[in-house]
């Protein structure tokens, strides 16, 4: 089953390709990923790093290297235009000459300021620096989306069963960043985990706000504040959001919604889950893959300004091509939200 969701999402973002440069491109998985991208056409790429050595690493696999851009960011004839614009966002950080120039000649940053200045439609990274890294470069340079104060994570939870529990394919968030959210952060991690299931599931959000109390059944001031964000987020988008707190077996079964919600009512199934805290959300979706047989993609991020994604450093070549096709799909949701406006 997860597999068809996966070819699904590849399907999807072929149909529209979009530019994804791959800030690692000396890593041979990035290489294995690309010339699979570049064969089912998947995306347009761009590898940063050394070319000899990275055409080099390509050629052990099979794809037309003529498909795959690679750019040496020490040679790139933007490097004058991105400092300009490093030091007119992050100047008032006070950073010298030396070290602006260096960060954008690192390959982290210049992809990010490839994105940033719409030479790129979205980037990943984390292949092989640490997610710290990556993250504080996207957030320091391609930075936060209009309107939204919070950038947050999730991770696609593929089922792979027959007869999945959850569906084939759910969200769960903030699995990666936001550690204590409080009230209003989890109102806009759900928010942001709403859209998101639109992009990439395809399908219109229904989503819980996980708790140890269901509809007020608990009384404590930990469950006080995931009741007091399902108000916050019912009140800003309505039609997507659950409108109790609920314990894990009530949001997957409706027999247990009937016994345990007011009236006996049912609220569905969701596909986005928003967990009360990095801790709880770590571990559910630990147990979801190590005791679910559920296939995590991720880490992906939302609330930055334009698409940005970080991999785990142990990532298979197969988990870097499901976030370009996830990066695709998101850099397609907004250019769609550009064009609306």
């Amino acid at each position: 089953m997860g597999t068809g969701f996966l070819d699904n999402l590849k399907y999807r973002a072929a149909i529209e390709p979009r530019h994804v440069v791959l800030s690692e491109g000396t890593s041979v998985r990035v290489q294995e990923a690309a010339a699979e991208a570049s064969r089912s056409a998947l995306a347009r790429l761009t590898l940063l790093g050394p070319e000899r050595e990275i055409r080099q690493g390509l050629s052990k696999f099979d794809c037309d290297q003529q498909d795959i851009s690679v750019l040496d960011p020490r040679r790139s004839g933007k490097l004058d235009q991105y400092f300009e614009e490093y030091m007119r966002i992050r100047g008032h950080k006070a950073p010298d000459v030396q070290t602006a120039r260096s960060i954008v000649t690192n390959v982290l940053g210049h992809a990010a300021m490839m994105v940033r200045m719409g030479d790129a439609d979205g980037t990943i990274g984390g292949a092989t620096n640490t997610t710290a890294d990556t993250i504080r470069t996207f957030l320091q340079i391609v930075g936060r989306e209009p309107g939204c104060s919070l950038v947050s994570a999730f991770f696609i939870m593929v089922s792979e069963e027959a007869r999945p529990v959850l569906g084939e394919a759910v969200l769960f968030a903030d699995c990666a960043l936001v550690v204590e959210p409080d009230a209003e952060q989890l109102a806009i991690i759900a928010e942001s985990t709403g859209k998101s299931a639109r992009a990439l599931l395809g399908v219109e959000p229904k989503v819980a706000f996980l708790s140890f109390s269901t509809a007020g059944s608990g009384s404590h001031a930990r469950a006080d504040r995931v009741r007091e964000a399902v108000s916050i987020a019912r009140r800003r988008q309505p039609e997507m959001i659950i409108p109790y707190e609920l314990q894990f077996d009530a949001a997957v079964d409706e027999i247990i919604q009937k016994r345990k919600l007011p009236a006996g009512e049912t609220c569905g199934i969701p596909n986005v889950f928003i967990f009360p805290g990095l801790e709880a959300a770590n571990i559910g979706y630990k147990i979801a893959e190590r005791a679910g047989r559920m296939k995590a993609v991720g880490t992906v991020l939302q609330g930055l300004a334009k698409p940005a994604n970080d991999l785990s450093r142990g990532c298979a070549a197969s988990d870097i091509l499901d976030m370009i096709a996830v990066t695709c799909l998101q850099a397609q949701a907004t250019a769609k939200a550009a064009s609306v406006e």
